[in-house]
Protein backbone atom coordinates (compact mmCIF):
# COMPACT_ATOMS: atom_id res chain seq x y z
CA UNK A 1 0.00 0.00 0.00
CA UNK A 2 1.24 3.43 -0.86
CA UNK A 3 0.02 6.81 0.30
CA UNK A 4 1.07 10.16 -1.03
CA UNK A 5 0.05 12.50 1.78
CA UNK A 6 -0.17 16.21 1.12
CA UNK A 7 -0.80 18.73 3.89
CA UNK A 8 -3.42 21.10 2.51
CA UNK A 9 -5.36 24.21 3.42
CA UNK A 10 -8.20 22.87 1.27
CA UNK A 11 -8.84 20.22 -1.37
CA UNK A 12 -11.70 18.83 -3.38
CA UNK A 13 -12.46 16.11 -5.88
CA UNK A 14 -15.07 16.21 -8.65
CA UNK A 15 -16.52 13.59 -10.95
CA UNK A 16 -18.45 14.67 -14.05
CA UNK A 17 -18.54 18.25 -12.76
CA UNK A 18 -20.01 17.34 -9.35
CA UNK A 19 -18.00 17.67 -6.15
CA UNK A 20 -17.83 14.29 -4.40
CA UNK A 21 -15.47 15.26 -1.60
CA UNK A 22 -14.23 18.53 -0.13
CA UNK A 23 -12.12 19.38 2.92
CA UNK A 24 -10.51 22.33 4.63
CA UNK A 25 -7.24 22.04 6.56
CA UNK A 26 -5.94 18.49 6.66
CA UNK A 27 -4.49 15.78 4.45
CA UNK A 28 -5.18 15.00 0.83
CA UNK A 29 -4.21 11.34 0.51
CA UNK A 30 -3.66 9.55 -2.77
CA UNK A 31 -3.97 5.83 -1.99
CA UNK A 32 -2.50 3.04 -4.08
CA UNK A 33 -3.26 -0.61 -3.31
CA UNK A 34 -1.12 -3.50 -4.49
CA UNK A 35 -1.81 -7.20 -5.04
CA UNK A 36 -0.04 -8.03 -1.76
CA UNK A 37 -2.04 -5.69 0.48
CA UNK A 38 -4.31 -6.87 3.30
CA UNK A 39 -6.52 -5.51 6.07
CA UNK A 40 -3.59 -5.87 8.48
CA UNK A 41 -1.43 -3.67 6.26
CA UNK A 42 -4.29 -1.17 5.91
CA UNK A 43 -4.60 -0.96 9.70
CA UNK A 44 -0.89 -0.22 10.13
CA UNK A 45 -0.91 2.36 7.36
CA UNK A 46 -3.94 4.18 8.78
CA UNK A 47 -2.31 4.28 12.24
CA UNK A 48 0.78 5.84 10.67
CA UNK A 49 -1.30 8.30 8.61
CA UNK A 50 -3.43 9.50 11.52
CA UNK A 51 -0.38 9.78 13.76
CA UNK A 52 1.75 11.84 11.36
CA UNK A 53 2.87 14.93 13.24
CA UNK A 54 3.36 17.43 10.43
CA UNK A 55 1.40 20.46 11.57
CA UNK A 56 3.03 23.41 13.35
CA UNK A 57 2.54 23.89 17.08
CA UNK A 58 2.45 27.21 18.98
CA UNK A 59 6.27 27.37 18.73
CA UNK A 60 6.22 26.89 14.94
CA UNK A 61 7.69 23.37 15.28
CA UNK A 62 6.35 20.53 13.14
CA UNK A 63 4.84 18.65 16.05
CA UNK A 64 1.04 18.23 15.79
CA UNK A 65 -1.01 15.43 14.28
CA UNK A 66 -4.32 15.59 12.42
CA UNK A 67 -6.48 15.24 15.54
CA UNK A 68 -4.63 18.03 17.38
CA UNK A 69 -5.55 20.54 14.65
CA UNK A 70 -9.08 19.20 13.98
CA UNK A 71 -7.83 18.24 10.54
CA UNK A 72 -9.84 16.59 7.81
CA UNK A 73 -9.06 13.83 5.31
CA UNK A 74 -9.75 13.53 1.59
CA UNK A 75 -8.76 10.08 0.34
CA UNK A 76 -8.50 9.41 -3.39
CA UNK A 77 -7.85 5.96 -4.86
CA UNK A 78 -4.95 6.06 -7.30
CA UNK A 79 -3.69 2.80 -8.79
CA UNK A 80 -1.04 4.74 -10.74
CA UNK A 81 1.04 4.95 -7.54
CA UNK A 82 2.06 1.41 -8.54
CA UNK A 83 3.32 2.43 -11.98
CA UNK A 84 6.43 0.51 -12.99
CA UNK A 85 8.48 2.73 -15.31
CA UNK A 86 11.69 0.69 -15.37
CA UNK A 87 11.28 -0.45 -18.97
CA UNK A 88 10.33 1.77 -21.85
CA UNK A 89 8.22 4.88 -21.64
CA UNK A 90 4.82 3.31 -21.09
CA UNK A 91 4.19 2.46 -17.42
CA UNK A 92 3.07 -1.00 -16.39
CA UNK A 93 0.48 -1.37 -13.65
CA UNK A 94 0.76 -5.12 -13.04
CA UNK A 95 1.63 -4.51 -9.38
CA UNK A 96 -1.58 -2.57 -8.70
CA UNK A 97 -4.33 -4.49 -6.94
CA UNK A 98 -7.15 -6.04 -8.94
CA UNK A 99 -10.11 -3.64 -8.97
CA UNK A 100 -12.48 -5.69 -6.75
CA UNK A 101 -9.85 -6.36 -4.11
CA UNK A 102 -8.49 -2.81 -4.25
CA UNK A 103 -11.94 -1.25 -3.90
CA UNK A 104 -12.68 -3.44 -0.87
CA UNK A 105 -9.44 -2.33 0.81
CA UNK A 106 -10.07 1.30 -0.18
CA UNK A 107 -13.46 1.14 1.57
CA UNK A 108 -11.81 -0.50 4.59
CA UNK A 109 -9.24 2.33 4.80
CA UNK A 110 -12.09 4.87 4.67
CA UNK A 111 -13.88 3.01 7.48
CA UNK A 112 -10.75 2.93 9.66
CA UNK A 113 -10.12 6.63 9.08
CA UNK A 114 -13.72 7.49 9.97
CA UNK A 115 -13.25 5.73 13.31
CA UNK A 116 -10.42 8.19 14.10
CA UNK A 117 -11.16 11.44 12.24
CA UNK A 118 -14.58 13.17 12.22
CA UNK A 119 -14.38 14.47 8.62
CA UNK A 120 -13.30 11.94 5.98
CA UNK A 121 -14.23 12.66 2.38
CA UNK A 122 -13.59 10.50 -0.67
CA UNK A 123 -13.46 10.27 -4.40
CA UNK A 124 -15.24 7.62 -6.44
CA UNK A 125 -13.22 4.46 -6.93
CA UNK A 126 -12.28 3.93 -10.56
CA UNK A 127 -13.81 7.19 -11.77
CA UNK A 128 -12.14 9.89 -13.82
CA UNK A 129 -11.63 12.40 -11.02
CA UNK A 130 -10.53 16.02 -11.06
CA UNK A 131 -8.64 16.98 -7.92
CA UNK A 132 -7.84 20.52 -6.85
CA UNK A 133 -5.93 21.60 -3.79
CA UNK A 134 -4.08 24.34 -2.04
CA UNK A 135 -0.91 22.79 -0.66
CA UNK A 136 0.24 23.99 2.74
CA UNK A 137 4.02 24.30 2.57
CA UNK A 138 4.10 22.44 0.25
CA UNK A 139 4.46 19.48 2.56
CA UNK A 140 4.22 16.00 1.03
CA UNK A 141 5.01 12.64 2.65
CA UNK A 142 5.42 9.28 0.94
CA UNK A 143 4.22 6.28 2.98
CA UNK A 144 4.97 2.83 1.60
CA UNK A 145 3.83 -0.29 3.45
CA UNK A 146 7.13 -1.98 2.60
CA UNK A 147 8.78 0.57 4.89
CA UNK A 148 5.99 1.31 7.38
CA UNK A 149 5.19 -2.37 7.99
CA UNK A 150 8.76 -3.71 7.95
CA UNK A 151 9.67 -5.64 11.11
CA UNK A 152 10.99 -3.37 13.82
CA UNK A 153 9.66 -0.25 12.08
CA UNK A 154 5.96 -0.21 13.04
CA UNK A 155 5.05 1.83 16.13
Amino acid sequence: MRMLVQRVNRAQVSVDGSVTGKIGRGFLVFLGISQQDSKEIAEKMVRKLVGLRIFRDENEKINLDLKAVDGELLIISQFTLYADCRRGNRPSFVNAGAPDMAEELYQYVLQLCREEIPVVQEGIFGADMKVSLENDGPFSIWLDSEEVCAKGKDK
